[in-house]
């Protein structure tokens, strides 16, 4: 299997895990305070990430300049990122914020231009519009995006996140694996948010058992494996946006989710707009790079 084949694999599980963050964190929210939820998220991650890790021999950091790309990767990908998100998506419905979160490649495609000299064709950025144009499609088909005080803080978690993805690159370019970035990442990420370890024992002590269903997936997979997933295929690619453009895959993605955990059935908007997104996508990778 080329290096490309499981670049593309490695993508499109981290997003389809991370779709179903979405309606789970809402879900969650009914319950647990957003930087809470954001710290056991983080806790849980680092668990089993130390598990795996100790399997697979991970290193330490290698420099002590390093643990400063660590702290600033677990403050972007994790502890300030789902403190933002969080707050973001208890006001925001979960199409509005899949939209907001889906501008990242975008963001990251322009920063990776000026950092790393990242070139692409202009077709690529034909597709990366025409994937943006889907995702529009597909929110407001029927009149769904709102606008109020989360699409701020949604707008502020996608902007770190656009930081870790450059982060998460230079710290594999430095020959750290995915699962070492994804665990140091992670575990910082739980020390940023450690002051509310103690409302977080509080709520864990009253929260029911679906609750606790809901934050155990969300720690395990869209914040531990998902993760180590995304840096492996951030590690593999040759250029950053080869793996953030299928973060516009999301938005189609959550719909589906939202269909068969909640009982949304799809709009024509979301069959329309997810066709655009995943067209734009494959064009992208055939001729845009």
């Amino acid at each position: 299997m080329n290096h490309r084949v499981k670049t593309n694999l490695f993508a499109f599980a981290t997003i389809s895990i991370w779709a179903s963050g979405f309606p789970l964190s809402k879900i969650a929210l009914l319950h647990f305070n957003p930087g809470v939820l954001g710290f056991l998220r983080c806790v849980i991650a680092a668990v089993i990430l130390l598990i795996v890790g100790s399997i697979k021999h991970m290193r330490l950091p290698q420099k002590k300049t390093d643990l400063l790309w660590f702290l600033l990767a677990g403050a972007s990908g994790f502890g300030l990122y789902l403190l933002l998100f969080n707050m973001g998506i208890k006001t925001l419905t979960s199409a509005t914020s899949s939209l907001v979160v889906s501008l990242t490649p975008v963001l990251t495609a322009l920063a990776a231009a000026k950092l790393y000299q990242e070139r692409i064709k202009p077709i690529g950025w034909c597709m990366i519009g025409l994937a943006f144009a889907g995702v529009v499609i597909l929110l407001l088909w029927d009149g769904l995006f709102s606008v109020n005080g989360g699409l701020l803080w949604t707008l502020g978690a996608m902007v770190v996140f656009s930081g870790y993805n450059l982060i998460s690159r230079r710290l594999s370019v430095k020959g750290y694996t995915p699962l070492e970035i994804a665990f140091y990442g992670v575990s910082c990420g739980a020390l940023i948010l450690s002051f509310y370890l103690g409302r977080g024992i509080t709520e864990l002590s009253n929260a029911t058992l679906p609750q606790l269903l809901s934050l155990l997936y969300l720690g395990v997979f869209p914040s531990g494996l998902a993760y180590f997933f995304w840096g492996a295929a951030l590690g593999l690619a040759e250029r950053t946006s080869e793996v953030t453009n299928y973060m516009f895959v999301t938005p189609l993605l959550s719909a589906l989710l939202g269909f068969l955990l909640l009982g949304e059935i799809p709009t024509a908007g979301t069959v329309i707009g997810g066709g655009v997104i995943i067209g734009s996508i494959v064009v992208f990778n055939l001729k845009g790079k």
